[in-house]
């Protein structure tokens, strides 16, 4: 499905793409949003509706296929999980120009999701751009949020003389112009468990075309590097936030990722809510840690949402 008539031309991946991944039995559920009018964003809505909401947000360019390993014990436990595809990504629509992705339209669009669902005591999970996106979404709303995981990730706030590790610098680049951008194999390169080729095929179901790959070849790219970024207002703003923000906030960052190494130091010694707290080294994990231990991520997750429970 192509969509002109709008103000951004969108394309939408037929649904037999979708048909029968591995490991991946869970049924669509779409909302058409009002910030990007026309556009439908697909979610995974697993679990009871009255329990509590664990939001699970991924990055780039993978999707909610990610989160595959994870749901099932989450809601195992009695929780439920909510977890969208971007705007670009899998189920969702697809902007088709480059220039009409941005930092600020993934949040909004997230943050209408969170308060359409009527998510409430929430706990967050987010990695790479889901932890972008969603950490601005969750300082926005920080009254629906209970707790906070995060994973191979960063709230960016470039300062002059920081520097860009090599390797994103050189992503940054392939994503750009790359002839090619094979989205199986660049989410396998970065996972320690060897994909096999039905779920290399899984992680490309999304993008039919190239039309379709616009949103993947974007992202990078809108990372904000320097200070005069125009993301980077919204993301001093969100940090505001966190360094008054009490409630629980965890790190989970794996110990094979080049590109976010030990940018959960920043998260620790900033936030209130991160003193005292058991962070976690995912060992054994690339930068697509939910694909190499995402049992022991739902765990975490479990363990946090239990602790919210008992009483003080």
């Amino acid at each position: 499905m192509t969509e002109s008539g709008s103000a951004h031309e969108f394309v939408r991946t037929p649904d037999d793409r979708f048909r029968d991944l591995p490991g991946f039995p869970f049924a669509p559920h779409y909302v058409e949003t009002r910030a990007m009018p026309g556009l439908r964003v697909h979610t995974v809505d697993e679990g009871p509706r009255n329990a509590r909401p664990v939001w699970l947000l991924h990055g780039e360019p993978s999707w909610s296929y990610l989160y595959r390993r994870m749901i099932p014990p989450i809601v195992a436990a009695g929780y439920r999980v909510v977890a969208p595809d971007l705007i670009g990504f899998g189920r969702s629509d697809k902007l088709v120009r480059r220039q009409d992705y941005s930092y600020q339209m993934q949040v909004d669009v997230m943050g209408e999701l969170v308060e359409r669902l009527g998510l409430r005591d929430a706990i967050f999970f987010g990695q790479d751009w889901g932890g972008l996106v969603g950490l601005r979404v969750v300082a926005a709303h920080p009254e629906r949020f209970a707790g906070v995981i995060v994973a191979n990730t960063g709230l960016p706030l470039p300062r002059p003389g920081s520097t860009v590790p090599l390797p994103f610098r050189l992503w940054r680049a392939f994503s750009r112009w790359s002839p090619i951008f094979p989205v199986g194999r660049i989410v396998g390169a970065g996972t320690v468990t060897k994909l096999s080729p039905a779920v290399r095929a899984a992680y490309e179901a999304p993008f039919p075309t190239r039309r379709h790959m616009a949103g993947a070849r974007a992202m990078p790219s809108l990372v904000p590097l320097t200070a005069d970024d125009p993301a980077v207002p919204g993301n001093e703003k969100a940090w505001a936030v966190f360094r008054r923000w009490e409630k629980p906030f965890l790190t989970a960052f794996s110990d094979r990722d080049p590109i976010t190494r030990g940018l959960e130091r920043t998260f620790q010694d900033q936030i209130p809510g991160a003193a005292g707290r058991s962070h976690v080294t995912v060992r054994g994990a690339g930068h697509f840690l939910q694909e190499d231990k995402g049992e022991e991520l739902a765990a975490l997750v479990v363990d946090l949402a239990r602790s919210l429970e008992r009483p003080a």
